[in-house]
């Protein structure tokens, strides 16, 4: 038997410069996390160390004491599977193709119920847990406020609504 099998191939290791890359990359992404409010930032699962020590660097005022704390959250981003926070901050900015799909859904069910007014018994049937009677008295108010040609409040809150409605239920709505 030959020692060379034994011994790991310098190919197998990633260069420096790589690692280099990838320790920079964790730390942008530490760094982007930091710029995130506290309810953002409270609804990304994370490990509760990383949570901390991004808490902390918002506290943060001095350049040197927040460089330092950065690069300790690209340290214990290390430890970290990275793929679940991009997601998270992808729909925080708006780009993640399942957060433009689900926007795009909830658009054309907030239109349904407010051309038709039986959309709702499918709604009702779908989500027992649905406020229909709330639903239905903020589309009469959209109704109402396209009429008399006012800020469309209403509708808006229609939206909040079903967005509520879907996040609660951890499904989708209909309406596709």
């Amino acid at each position: 038997m030959d020692d060379s099998e034994h011994l790991p191939h310098a190919q197998d290791k990633p260069s420096k410069s790589q690692l280099k890359r990838e320790m920079t990359a964790l730390q942008d992404i530490g760094t982007e996390l930091a710029e995130l409010s506290r309810e953002r930032l409270a609804r990304i699962e994370m490990p509760e160390r990383l949570r901390e020590a991004i808490l902390d660097v918002q506290r943060i005022t001095k350049h040197e004491a927040r460089r330092r704390q950065m690069q300790f959250i690209g340290k214990l981003m290390r430890d970290v599977d990275p793929a679940p926070l991009r997601e998270a901050l992808d729909e925080v900015r708006g780009i993640s193709a399942a957060a433009n799909a689900r926007q795009h859904r909830l658009e054309r069910l907030r239109t349904q119920l407010m051309e038709d007014e039986a959309a709702f018994a499918e709604l009702a049937r779908d989500y027992p847990a649905a406020d229909i009677q709330q639903l239905r008295q903020l589309r009469r108010n959209a109704l109402k406020e396209a009429q008399q040609g006012k800020p469309p409040r209403a509708y808006r809150e229609l939206f909040r609504e079903l967005r509520a409605l879907e996040a609660s239920s951890g499904g989708d709505l209909p309406g596709d």
